[in-house]
């Protein structure tokens, strides 16, 4: 589907495009361990900033593996932005590839719920992180982050709502952008950084 095809359904992704201009921003993750570590690192940190630690990680390791994750020290991980729980994670996720423990490979075959299922098995992963992951690193087109909160004030802001949708209010709405609802996110997600992006050059000004 294309976007210009996505806002004949619902005017908010027309006004994506008016704020935002056109969707060029690259919203692509790696796939398999680097992928999810970064998401995991990504977590309620903004994109700049974990843009900012994820170079500075690849700088310190070059190739991110699991091995060289569990290679470095506390240190090392809180020096890339990783909290105390967020080192618990990196290498808890680091262990269970290199031990075998997940098959990221066999997560890709499988389909979008059961992918979910599998990965918050581990510690430090929850929905929105197996969400994200398969949105960004494979690309899935039918994802819909409602536990996103940047897709939750988006909303609310492009439908003129006056308080935050709740998750079913999201899945309601989106329900007619199926199965295009990953589209439809990085519309949202558009606005809401170029909005981001407006407010912070009026501060400097």
């Amino acid at each position: 589907m294309s976007v210009e095809h996505l806002t004949t359904l619902d005017p908010i992704f027309a006004e994506s495009l008016r704020v935002g201009g056109p969707l060029i921003r690259d919203f692509t993750r790696p796939g398999g361990f680097p992928g999810l570590l970064r998401i995991v690192m990504e977590q309620q940190l903004s994109t700049k900033v974990a843009v900012a630690l994820w170079e500075k990680l690849q700088a310190m390791v070059g190739t991110v593996t699991p091995d060289s994750i569990l290679a470095l020290s506390e240190d090392d991980l809180r020096a890339c932005g990783f909290s105390r729980q967020k080192i618990g994670y990196a290498r808890g996720l680091a262990d269970a590839v290199a031990s075998g423990r997940i098959d990221i490979d066999a997560v890709h075959r499988m389909d979008d719920e059961e992918a979910i299922a599998a990965l918050v098995e581990l510690k430090g992963i929850g929905r929105w992180t197996a969400e994200i992951y398969l949105m960004t690193a494979l690309d899935r087109p039918d994802i819909w982050p409602v536990g996103d909160l940047a897709i939750q004030l988006g909303v609310q802001r492009l439908k003129g709502w006056a308080e935050k949708p709740t998750q079913a209010q999201l899945m309601a709405v989106a329900e007619p952008w199926r199965p295009h609802r990953s589209l439809a996110a990085k519309l949202v997600w558009h606005h809401y950084v170029a909005l981001q992006d407006q407010a912070a050059k009026k501060k400097k000004a």
